[in-house]
């Protein structure tokens, strides 16, 4: 099958936005920084037992890095591998930082409500996953420490966080394989670090595809011992899963 074949459906997602969608085992989302400098925030959830959600310090531990690129797992708090990182063409995604808040972008580019703005208004990260959350029932208790996909953070001379620019140039693209069935919540607000002078409008396309099946060779598969033992939670969960499946 063509690269363009597999597309089952794209459409963009503007600058400052939210979005969240049901992406199924064996499909992949592969999501493209349309003019350099995006910042995608995005989280995870199980939609059988949605207690069950992506967890940061365990899929940064279990495979021995700060950053995720291709070959990386992003792990559950149950052990279980939501997606696994199978192209990137940018080669850091950064997963500690969290989001923006109504207080950051107001501190750092003043505040436009959408009763002025209307679509012009300056969205922050935090809120916009508060109203994905929503749709769902669930609410603040239910927030975790998210991806921040195209976006590059560095520890400087003194120690502290520090935003790296121009990470993500036009056309870069990181494309993600579901493992499993999996809730996801995404939105195209600023990095909570970056510096612009000006609030970043940056939109990005996403393209569901069908993945294609894993192999033994699989490089997310064999990167660590960790991602081969999170394969096989994953295998048991979807034989449990499937045997409690009636007509």
């Amino acid at each position: 099958m063509s690269e363009q074949n597999n597309i089952l459906y794209a459409d963009e997602l503007a600058a400052a936005c939210h979005w969240s969608l049901h992406m199924c085992r064996g499909t992949s989302l592969r999501l493209i920084d349309i003019e350099g400098g995006a910042n995608v925030g995005m989280l995870f959830y199980n939609p059988e037992n949605i207690l069950e959600r992506y967890n940061a310090p365990d899929t940064l531990k279990c495979q021995h890095t700060f950053k995720l690129t291709q070959g990386n797992c992003l792990y559950s708090d149950m052990g279980r591998i939501f997606c696994s990182i199978v192209e990137d063409s940018v080669g850091w995604h950064e997963t500690v930082c969290g989001n923006s808040t109504k207080a950051i972008v107001a501190q750092k580019w003043g505040e436009r409500r959408y009763q002025e703005y209307r679509n012009d208004w300056q969205q922050n990260g935090y809120n916009s996953f508060l109203v994905e959350l929503a749709k769902y029932g669930l609410g603040k208790r239910d927030m975790a420490a998210n991806v921040n996909f195209f976006s590059k953070v560095e520890v400087n001379d003194d120690g502290d966080l520090q935003y790296v620019a121009d990470n993500s140039q036009a056309g870069d693209y990181v494309e993600l394989r579901f493992e499993m069935d999996t809730l996801v919540l995404l939105h195209t607000c600023p990095h909570p670090l970056n510096p612009a002078s000006e609030y970043p409008r940056k939109a990005i396309r996403f393209e569901i595809r069908q993945a294609a099946a894993m192999n033994s060779d699989d490089a997310c598969l064999n990167a660590r011992d960790e991602n081969r033992r999170g394969f096989e939670n994953n295998r048991i969960y979807h034989l449990g899963h499937g045997a409690c499946q009636h007509d």
